[in-house]
């Protein structure tokens, strides 16, 4: 998610296509469009605990009719908008893209645009040519105090590179180069991974580089031979008769198609750089250069439908689904628009261990490929999201064999079968990496993609990564669509008294309840996901579910901290288990083990969260712990989850769980082992899972009304608890389709918004220490959704009004 810095005077386009302010819409898909125009106001950047940062900016569009809305709201998030605080000054010019349309809450009021643009993650981007010095045309922003120090990026920095023919030992450097060699990163002996490559240039000199990062996404994202790269801080250092090119501090690397007429978008290694006119000048030159001469192998890039046995070729796809098979292995669910011309071998993993859709239609499935990735390479699998675009590089076409996994002995052998495996090591390039959505092959993917949709008519959701992968972990489509179902509200409280407007309610004191009859209007998160929460009734504390990544980083450092001489607690049976690289210890506890499996505990030290989700497939009851200094067990940091149990994993509360550790779980014959006996015996405090959601009402006389949330009745209202919905489609399906039907996205048909009786509950309470700062909020209560099919008489009215 780049703010890209550009030299003054340049014009800060882009290959997308520029459309106009007036023609954004809701309506049309953007997915291939840029906004032009000068930034006439810029927010403060406000903290915020979802997203770290929001910032709010308007762009203005130079030329325009009089008519037409000129001007548009952008909403940044999280490290663009730091980064765009910092980049960028009212009155310089940007292009924008990358980015989703929403209503804009705000156009009555300050009459721009009816759509707002909202710009986070990895796809969006800004290019921002600063305003000449002295152009008054935009007054300078009166200077005021920021949250983050201001980024030296007022002057252009200049940047001098060296020819690879004239390098000298032990001096720090900046270079530009063709890559003719190189790696995918890998794991190095220390804490960082590891790329290399090797890059020429006009002197022929070809000069070996060894980048070490301790993220994926600081490397230089090369995706083949030809590519151009320009490496800045990196020091020359003698390596046998030739010289080598290390990263110092303060590395970057920028990272360009060899093609010529290919556009100049570079693919960054961080997020706030430079790059101006003599960048493309140098990039342009090597481009024609290259083009020259007879250094590039011949491309290797196969779709699907070319694919044949023993074949060794790089792939361009988007994953739709994923699953670990064991701890050396994992399943890549992926397609390209095309159908391979040979049988595909049918890989069986537990439907409770997928990320993503388990299920597809027919002619989906048929164009879908299995790819099993082993060793090295299932690390880097885990970080993957349904729903990337990726290249596979030195993917290999196997003929078909009883041994490969998940082809267990209850499936029917398939006789000529194929399957696409990347094994482990780095040769020849192998590896995965994602693919910015602005990338060529992208570009060239989905539009083999959209032509399978329009060839068979089929509604995109399914496999279109902007719609399929916004809520929830992809529900599969309802078996009853929302128009043939009604959802009613009811209330479930002994209150006699009468509903009062929105307008009455806001003039009352906080304290008691009130009924209300209202209309949903809008709700918050959009992202269902996101209203799951962990909750500790003891601090009365609530915090966001830690996503995988940092749960995998959590029992990383685990694995990786020193410990003391490993020994066996006297209750336990002990052993290894040798897992792809790595080692796990196992303990076992003694007592249990006539119980069956259902009783089980075990304890796991040096594993994955892989390793933990896998083995808790199995056994009901895993726990992940480290070896502390005297060698005893102990708890990891209670950032990751204490407990592994199926698909449901528990979390406990730091503040509330001092003196936590490892003990003995002692219990009667016949009683069950479950998350609660194993918290206390712990000391470890339970969190629970809650939903919460903020919902804005409307009534018949158009009040409405803000901050009313949805929470201790939060399941009582949906039918559902917070803990199925954390792990089980069904119920994050039936949360989804409620609110669906109370609340219409637009342009969801004109269906109108069902009338509703609330009980709310008015307090106050105050968002910081000052006294003054008290507001008033509402709490839904004592009120459940009811959802019945639609009475069938009102359809064969309207049968006989045709």
């Amino acid at each position: 998610m780049p703010v890209i810095v550009l030299a003054d005077g340049a014009e800060p386009g882009g290959h997308l296509t520029i459309v106009p302010i007036m023609h954004i819409s809701t309506d049309r898909d953007h997915s291939h469009h840029s906004i032009k125009g000068r930034v006439v106001h810029k927010g403060p950047l406000v903290p915020s605990a979802s997203h770290d940062f929001i910032l709010k900016a308007t762009i203005e569009e130079e030329k325009c009719g009089p008519q037409e809305t000129s001007s548009i709201n952008v909403v940044l998030l999280g490290m663009l908008a730091s980064d765009f605080s910092q980049a960028v000054n009212r009155g310089d010019a940007v292009t924008a893209s990358g980015f989703t349309v929403g209503k804009s809450p705000t156009a009555r009021k300050d009459r721009r645009h009816p759509f707002n643009l909202l710009l986070s993650g990895e796809r969006a981007v800004i290019r921002v040519c600063p305003r000449p010095p002295g152009d008054l045309t935009t007054p300078q922003e009166a200077p005021k105090e920021n949250l983050l120090p201001p980024a030296a990026v007022s002057s252009t920095p200049k940047y001098t590179y060296v020819k690879l023919g004239n390098l000298t030992p032990g001096v720090v450097v900046n270079v530009y180069g063709v890559v003719v060699f190189f790696k995918q990163p890998f794991k190095s002996r220390g804490s960082d991974l590891c790329s290399s490559l090797k890059i020429t240039d006009q002197s022929e000199q070809k000069i070996s580089c060894s980048i070490f990062c301790p993220k994926m996404e600081s490397h230089p994202q090369i995706f083949q031979i030809g590519d151009i790269v320009r490496l800045h801080k990196v020091k020359t250092q003698p390596y046998k008769d030739s010289l080598t090119l290390v990263t110092t501090f303060g590395f970057n690397a920028l990272t360009f198609s060899g093609m010529v007429g290919a556009d100049m978008e570079p693919r960054s290694s961080s997020r706030v750089f430079h790059f101006g006119e003599e960048d493309r000048r140098m990039v342009t030159e090597l481009r024609s250069w290259l083009a020259a001469q007879d250094l590039l192998a011949p491309d290797v890039s196969v779709a699907l439908s070319a694919a044949q046995p023993k074949m060794y070729f790089d792939l361009t796809c988007q994953l739709l689904a994923k699953a670990p098979v064991d701890s050396t292995c994992t399943l890549l669910r992926v397609w390209d628009g095309t159908q391979c011309p040979h049988a595909l071998l049918k890989v069986t993993v537990d439907s409770n261990i997928v990320e993503g859709p388990t299920s597809f239609s027919e002619e989906h499935e048929k164009l879908i490929a299995n790819v099993l990735v082993y060793d090295n390479h299932v690390q880097s699998a885990q970080q993957l999201k349904p729903g990337d675009f990726l290249k596979i590089f030195n993917l290999r076409a196997t003929p078909g064999s009883v041994k490969v996994p998940g082809l267990s002995s209850s499936q029917v052998e398939e006789v000529n079968h194929l399957c696409f495996h990347l094994h482990g090591g780095t040769a020849y390039g192998r590896g995965v990496r994602v693919l910015p959505g602005n990338s060529p092959d992208v570009q060239e993917l989905r539009r083999t993609m959209d032509a399978f949709h329009e060839s068979n008519e089929e509604k995109r959701s399914e496999v279109n990564d902007s719609a399929m992968w916004d809520v929830w972990n992809t529900p599969p489509e309802s078996p009853v669509s929302r128009s043939s179902m009604e959802v009613s509200t009811e209330l479930r409280c002994d209150h006699h008294i009468r509903s009062v407007s929105l307008s009455e309610l806001k003039r009352h004191e906080p304290g008691g309840v009130h009924h209300v009859r209202t209309r949903l209007r809008s709700y918050e998160p959009r992202r269902l996901h996101r209203t799951l929460k962990l909750y500790c009734s003891k601090c009365d504390c609530m915090q966001d579910v830690p996503d995988d990544e940092r749960v995998a980083s959590v029992l990383a450092d685990a694995s990786a901290e020193p410990s003391g001489p490993a020994g066996s607690p006297p209750w336990s049976l002990s052993g290894q288990v040798r897992l792809a690289a790595h080692t796990i210890e196992v303990h076992l506890s003694a007592q249990l083990t006539s119980e069956g499996r259902s009783k089980e505990l075990i304890f796991l030290s040096g594993c994955t969260l892989q390793d933990a989700r896998h083995l808790a497939a199995t056994y009901h009851n895993v726990v992940p712990v480290r070896r502390s200094g005297g060698g005893d067990l102990a708890l990891l940091d209670l950032s990751a989850p204490f407990l592994f149990r199926g698909r449901r994993s528990f979390y406990g509360c730091k503040r509330c769980s001092e003196g936590a550790a490892v003990r003995e779980v002692t219990v009667d014959r016949g009683e069950v082992i479950d998350e609660k006996v194993i918290a206390e015996a712990f000391g470890v405090q339970l969190m629970k899972f809650v939903l919460l959601l903020k919902f804005r009402l409307q009534d018949a006389a158009d009040d409405t009304l803000d901050d009313v949330f949805l929470w201790r009745d939060a399941e009582f209202f949906f039918g559902v608890s917070a803990e199925d919905a954390a792990a089980n489609q069904q119920a994050q399906e039936q949360i989804q389709q409620t609110l669906e039907t109370l609340c219409p996205p637009e342009g969801a048909g004109g269906e109108e918004r069902p009338w509703l009786d609330l009980c709310l509950a008015t307090y106050s309470a105050r968002e910081s220490d000052d006294l003054e700062s008290a507001r008033t909020f509402y709490q839904i209560c004592h009120t459940s959704a009811r959802e019945h099919q639609k009475k069938k008489f009102w359809s064969i009215f309207k049968e006989w009004q045709f």
